[in-house]
């Protein structure tokens, strides 16, 4: 009051010097008001716990996107199952874990409810709709190692067509030590392989090398082990090939890993689980934080200083 008496009573030209010095000492020395505000009081290791799963979610979101690229240029190498294309698959599950963890990332960083709501409530669908499809894969396993047989057929089938799906193929075989979807005898299906009179190829009646059993001592790979290996009896198949299909190999994969398996899918639910809870938990922390009032202190310091050097520079203006 006294710095505005004396500034009152100055001179025109010392008066615009103090209006022109007075938004540099309103900046450096803090509000000259005090404000009814509120302050978060939000655990930042809240936020952490939110925006965590949602960068993990954006990484492989991007993973998946990338996944749909190669997949849209290699997409001769890649059979329809079914009339459905895989690669949309791709881009549908990478397109929602992008929107996904974004929303989660910046909801946390900017502690926005909208945002952190819609990531709360979506992951929450999202469990809701993988335990669903457990349960329901359970109940029709059969179906889905029908859809599984007829897939791997497909694959069989078009097994020359291009080098990509070809090394695809080989790498599960030798991989799961597998031969066809359910026996050696699905070769069959392919031209090159099958066993009719009208077949004139040297592969005919034979299988592709990765069917065949590998011998440790040798180290280069003998692209016609497989030839005329059907033909022989099954008891001497079994010494050159192997002769167990790949989807009973997958399942044994399953048993001998359940726990593995099962301790990967129970993690990745808890994670959402604790990503849904904490961000339903940060929501209603920031809408309650808008009853609790700032800790006005420091700035009513540097509101009192502020008009003190106000007063001791228009006094010495005056005196001048």
């Amino acid at each position: 009051m006294l710095s505005r008496l004396v500034i009152t009573f100055l001179p025109r030209s010392k008066r615009l010097l103090i209006s022109w010095l007075q938004p540099p000492l309103a900046v450096i020395l803090g509000p000259k008001k005090i404000k009814s505000d509120t302050v978060s009081t939000v655990s930042c290791s809240v936020s952490h716990e939110v925006m965590g799963p949602g960068a993990i979610i954006l990484f492989f979101s991007g993973k998946l996107l990338g996944s749909w690229g190669w997949v849209l240029s290699n997409i001769s190498s890649i059979t329809d199952l079914g009339g459905f294309d895989p690669v949309w698959l791709f881009l549908v599950v990478g397109g929602v874990m992008f929107i996904l963890g974004f929303a989660g990332c910046i909801g946390a960083l900017r502690e926005n409810t909208f945002l952190l709501k819609f990531f709360s409530v979506f992951l929450g669908i999202i469990f809701f709709l993988e335990l669903t499809a457990g349960v329901l894969a359970f109940v029709f396993k059969d179906w889905i190692k029908d859809q599984l047989y007829f897939f791997i057929n497909n694959n069989i089938r078009a097994y020359r067509d291009d080098i990509d799906l070809q090394n695809l193929i080989d790498f599960t075989q030798e991989y799961w030590q597998c031969c066809g979807a359910f026996g050696a005898d699905d070769w069959n299906l392919n031209i090159y392989f099958n066993c009719t009179d009208s077949n004139a190829s040297r592969e005919r009646c034979g299988v592709p090398f990765s069917c065949c059993t590998k011998d440790p001592a040798e180290d280069v790979i003998n692209t016609q082990c497989g030839y005329d290996a059907r033909q022989k009896p099954e008891v001497d198949q079994q010494i050159v090939i192997y002769t167990k299909g790949c989807v009973p190999q997958f399942e044994k994969w399953l048993q001998d890993n359940l726990t593995i398996v099962a301790g990967i899918f129970i993690g990745i639910a808890l994670l959402q689980q604790t990503s849904t809870l904490f961000g339903l938990y940060f929501v209603k922390a920031l809408i309650s934080d808008a009853t609790i009032p700032k800790d006005f202190r420091e700035p009513f310091f540097l509101f009192k200083m502020e008009k003190l050097l106000g007063s001791l520079f228009a006094f010495w203006l005056s005196s001048q």
